[in-house]
């Protein structure tokens, strides 16, 4: 490079380089320095809000200390007193940034003289909680302050009563985090509450008021279903759950049941599978929120979409029945039979088979009297006076009650064969059954066996039940399932009812979920015993399922001609014919029949 030119000094000119390095060093440093400035700026912004609202909790905490004990409550709140509450906070400015300053307090029921819920305590207002918020508008931040306040002599309830709120699961397990919303609005002041449910799954609410079935309250979580209580109403004269009654002196005890929510999608399909849009659909739950009349939690109108859907999101766990709402089409069979177990968390379809309304039908239903499971390929014979019709029970299931071949085997070919285990599982003893493995004189704690793969012959297959014989067993011993399926035969991810590795079916009959349009099946059975003399055996399991647009353990009989003294013969290789006489048909008719072995 040519070396820089002298100007008329004697002196060296800068170039064009030197010129940008050192402009990329300055900025460099500026940046590093402002970056500094910023971080201190924003600390001693941060810290003078907290030394603000350091300065406003002892202020306002000492108010509400100072108070007479009678009078510290909030304007809106149980106890009622003078304290601002949310819906009438105070605003303070300082340094140009407003605040938010408000209480909530709650009577505390102390466990050291015993509580109201275990009915050990019949004074539970012991001393009052003050907890404060402070909120800084401009970040959106609260920091809550907590003191406790107790009265100079002792406690009473001759001027309160007392709610004691439990809320469980679907599988009575407590639920903590719950928000109860408690109003009454029939006295004055007011009564607006919100109050969360501790690890135990509960509340207490002392010193309300008396009043007769007038506090109405309302349970919810995010993601969860709500419980409530109801008015006393002409639509709704009997609540099972009427808005609660507080007596001075006495406690009132109230269970709510909540849980995660659910998926179901109806399917309404003609008789060869093609979706049939525009079917007024009916779906009522079971659970009663009053009786005499009942009047159903759960009771809507529907309208199938152009795919032949009806999507219920966000619903809760129970039993679903749907009905057809219009003269054109009449239900020929469904999957699941008639109605839908709904678990918590979980996707389900139902799928409905229609075809046209005849004015007189019979749709019959065969099942197992034993395992309650739709028995495939039965044959039904309808026969009246000038009048005779069969069908054949449609549906499959696959069951497996033999082990002994043992490991090995990936296709379910040979019946006694199946995939793998972990060795703790025996499979040759008299008489048959799958055991846990003997150890020594005792058996092993626990073992596992994965089933070979069975294939449907479709993807659009329908897994509808799972069973499993004996149905009960020792209470020192376990079975317990899980279901893997897919439309590659490689992937196995093997899943419980709420459609996670981390859950079980548990119960023989429960329906599966979340396996649905998937080809090839297995399963996997866990066995576990917490006494080591005692196994738990394993006789039969049964995967009922539907491959195509079929629906099990059901034949329709449509068109037939309005008249009594019909009957009806039901056979089955393996199973005891029945004979059922003196049946009416007039309209749409359902039967059910129960074959026994």
């Amino acid at each position: 490079m040519r070396k820089n030119k002298k100007n008329k000094n004697g002196q060296r000119g800068v170039t064009l380089i030197e010129v940008v390095v050192s402009i990329a060093i300055f900025a460099v440093l500026s940046v590093s320095v402002y970056g500094i400035f910023t971080s201190i700026i924003n600390g001693i912004s941060y810290y003078r809000d907290r030394t603000i609202v350091s300065a406003l909790a002892d202020e306002y905490l000492e108010i509400a200390r100072n108070m007479p004990y009678s009078q510290i409550g909030t304007i809106e709140g149980n106890p009622h007193g003078t304290l601002a509450d949310l819906p009438n906070e105070i605003n303070r400015t300082i340094d140009e940034i407003n605040y938010q300053i408000y209480y909530t307090v709650s009577y505390v029921d102390d466990p050291a003289d015993g509580t109201a819920i275990l009915a050990t305590d019949f004074a539970p207002n012991d001393y009052k909680q003050v907890k404060l918020y402070v909120k800084n508008t401009r970040t959106n931040i609260t920091n809550s302050f907590l003191t406790n306040v107790a009265p100079k002599g002792l406690e009473g309830m001759a001027s309160g009563g007392a709610l004691a709120l439990k809320v469980f699961n679907a599988v009575g397990q407590p639920v903590s985090g719950a928000t109860i919303h408690i109003v009454n609005d029939s006295i004055t002041p007011n009564i607006d509450l919100a109050r969360t449910t501790d690890v135990n799954g509960n509340w207490v609410e002392v010193g309300l008021p008396d009043s007769a079935n007038n506090y109405r309250i309302t349970v919810t979580k995010n993601n969860y279903s709500s419980d409530r209580t109801y008015p006393i109403s002409v639509g709704n004269p009997n609540p099972t759950k009427p808005d609660a009654t507080i007596s001075n002196g006495q406690v009132t005890q109230i269970s709510f049941s909540i849980d995660q929510l659910s998926d179901l999608v109806f399917k309404t399909l003609n008789q060869f599978c093609a979706p049939i849009s525009g079917v007024g659909l009916g779906v009522r739950g079971s659970k009663l929120i009053g009786t005499a009349p009942d009047v159903f939690k759960f009771d809507n109108s529907y309208t199938s979409n152009l795919n032949g859907q009806v999507s219920l999101n966000n619903i809760e766990w129970d039993n679903y029945t749907p009905g057809l709402i219009g003269n054109t089409y009449m239900i020929y069979g469904s999957s699941p039979i008639q109605q839908v177990n709904i678990l918590p968390s979980t996707n389900q379809n139902f799928n409905l088979i229609l075809g046209p309304k005849t004015d007189n039908s019979l749709l019959v239903i065969v099942k197992d009297s034993s395992s309650v499971n739709p028995i495939e390929g039965a044959e039904v014979v309808l026969e009246n006076t000038g009048y005779s019709e069969s069908g054949f029970t449609s549906g499959s299931v696959w069951s497996q009650s033999n082990w002994a071949g043992g490991s090995g085997q990936a296709e379910f070919s040979d019946s006694s064969k199946y995939f793998s285990d972990d060795g703790n599982v025996s499979t040759n003893v008299i008489p048959s059954g799958l055991r846990l493995a003997p150890v020594g004189e005792n058996y092993a704690s626990s073992g596992y066996l994965e089933s070979s793969t069975f294939d449907t012959g479709t993807e659009s297959t329908a897994y509808t039940t799972l069973t499993w014989q004996p149905t009960s067993q020792d209470p020192a011993t376990m079975v317990k399932f899980q279901i893997a399926a897919n439309n590659d035969n490689e992937t196995w991810n093997f899943k419980g009812p709420d459609g996670t590795d981390g859950s079980y079916y548990d119960v023989s009959g429960m329906t599966i979920n979340n396996e649905n349009n998937n080809r090839y099946v297995r399963y996997k059975v866990f066995l576990s015993t917490s006494d080591q003399s005692k196994t738990p055996v394993l006789t039969r399991v049964n995967i009922n399922y539907v491959a195509g647009c079929v629906a099990p353990g059901q034949v329709m009989f449509s068109g037939t001609p309005a008249g009594e003294n019909y009957q009806a013969t039901v056979s089955m290789t393996g199973y005891q014919t029945q004979v059922l006489d003196g049946i009416t048909i007039g309209g749409y008719n359902v039967l059910q029949v129960l074959l026994g072995h």
